[in-house]
């Protein structure tokens, strides 16, 4: 969930087609992502915003984190006035403390419940790379149908793709202070079937190979410039 308050509107360009680009205003909500992103993003400028863990955003959207899931959209669209409202406030706050302090109360105002599904919550601890995910279902005692249609509108992604993802930010924080990174190693340390896997997955999520990667890295992991 993020907040410009320098800019009145955010761009974001097709991955596809750099060509093409749309844009959002006011604050904006990003679903969990399956694949990467490519903004606009102007050097110092002040955004406030909230980076949910894994299952974090769902008692606060309204909405079923699935349906957010690889989508860029205004709050406005999920909250409707009250995003406007709150970007209001937050806009006449005066420090930095207390703009992260309006957020807070609003956020705890629209709170359902933080009660996530136990089985959700049991998941997500441990769908860590080591272990399998019918290994992980087996011990909660529900149906697969059942465990994935819960992930799901709890977390945003699907068990497997939630195990991709976790798997490919375990190699982002290896080799973020690394130079000269022995892939191959690498990527059996984390989990990759062979060195093809780890590629086909890197640019999936990345779209970038690990070279161009570390060429392109900036401060901020997961970030690269374009």
């Amino acid at each position: 969930m993020v907040f410009p308050l320098e800019r009145m509107s955010s761009r974001f360009y097709d991955p596809r087609d750099l060509s093409r680009s749309y844009e959002h205003r006011g604050a904006l909500v990003l679903g969990a992502q399956s694949g990467y992103v490519v903004i606009e993003s102007g050097h110092g400028e002040a955004v406030l915003g909230v980076h949910f863990k894994p299952g974090g955003a769902f008692p606060f959207l309204g909405v079923p984190a699935s349906e957010v899931q690889d989508r860029s959209l205004s709050l406005e669209d999920i909250w409707g006035a009250e995003a406007l409202w709150l970007r209001e406030r937050i806009f006449a706050a005066g420090s930095p403390s207390t703009k992260l302090d309006v957020l807070e109360q609003t956020l705890l105002g629209r709170m359902r419940t933080l009660d996530r599904n136990p089985s959700v919550a049991f998941a997500v601890a441990e769908l860590n790379g080591a272990r399998r995910v019918a290994e992980v279902v087996g011990e909660i005692g529900i149906s697969s149908r059942r465990f994935v249609q819960l992930f799901h509108k709890e977390v945003g992604l699907t068990p497997k793709v939630f195990c991709r993802v976790r798997r490919f930010q375990e190699v982002i924080a290896q080799i973020e202070n690394g130079r000269g990174v022995p892939w191959v190693d690498l990527a059996v340390s984390c989990g990759y079937y062979d060195q093809a896997h780890f590629i086909h997955d890197f640019r999936n999520f990345s779209g970038l190979t690990p070279t161009q990667y570390l060429m392109q890295k900036t401060d901020r992991q997961n970030h690269v410039a374009l």
